[in-house]
């Protein structure tokens, strides 16, 4: 039973993110730790491996609409790569408490800065290509790390940076879907190499993404209306955040 309900709730989670070509990390790793798994050895590998899944399929059809800009976020995707387990490699030191706190704070930010760029007009000039990769050599390396260190993938990063570049909001779930597969396989990698595995688990959320990303992906390059979907994602991320810091005070104090 308790597989039945991780398995729903993760296939509602990859249907929300990948819309947002965010794999859903942010979420995958609280909703797995609330059912009682380890948040470090078996949350943290999990969403990341999840987030890549996702993101994966997720550009199938984003990719068959041309939404992806290759040349464009091929260096952001290298330095998250190379980012990813260098953050992965951290996680072991860092305190489960504090994680979780870390985790909030990100998730509002995300939030904050999704509601006020909700209602804003795209824009209509993309910056140069030379810029966008020089930009993304940093960002990548950043966003890899953090989302190495917290099981997330960066994503959260790179979106608001993709539209802050010029990319229209379909452009950038796409392009970073394809930056946030290399980051979130590559922290995923980084943690297993430290021994960490729950077959079972990891076979039906393996899944559960699948069926979630497929439908996500093509709703959101087809149907979806961006300003709908930044705020559904808002909302959920609000809640999340106020969960995980109801959770880590309560154990800290």
């Amino acid at each position: 039973m308790l597989y039945i309900f991780v398995f729903i709730i993760i296939t509602v989670v990859s249907f929300i993110f990948a819309m947002l070509g965010l794999g859903g990390g942010s979420v995958y790793v609280p909703v797995i730790t609330w059912f009682g798994f380890p948040m470090k050895e078996v949350a943290i590998p999990l969403g990341l491996l999840l987030n890549g899944l996702n993101t994966l399929f997720a550009m199938i059809p984003f990719a068959r609409k041309k939404l992806i800009d290759w040349k464009g976020g091929a260096v952001m995707a290298i330095s998250a790569m190379i980012g990813s387990p260098i953050g992965a490699f951290f996680t072991k030191d860092v305190d489960t408490n504090v994680l979780k706190l870390l985790f909030a704070a990100m998730v509002i930010i995300v939030a904050v800065r999704t509601l006020m760029v909700a209602n804003k007009t795209e824009a209509e000039e993309m910056m140069s290509l030379k810029k966008r990769s020089i930009i993304g050599l940093f960002v990548g390396l950043f966003a890899g790390f953090v989302g190495g260190l917290l099981g997330v993938g960066g994503g959260f990063i790179i979106a608001p940076i993709l539209m802050w570049m010029g990319y229209k909001a379909k452009e950038a779930a796409a392009t970073t879907a394809f930056v946030v597969t290399f980051s979130s396989f590559s922290g995923y990698f980084g943690h297993m190499a430290q021994g960490h595995m729950n077959m079972t688990l990891t076979l039906i959320l393996i899944v559960s993404v699948i069926i979630g990303s497929q439908f996500g992906a093509r709703y959101m390059s087809g149907k979806a209306k961006s300003n709908q979907v930044k705020l559904v994602y808002a909302t959920v991320l609000l809640l999340i955040a106020v969960q995980l810091i109801y959770s880590a005070l309560s154990k800290m104090y």
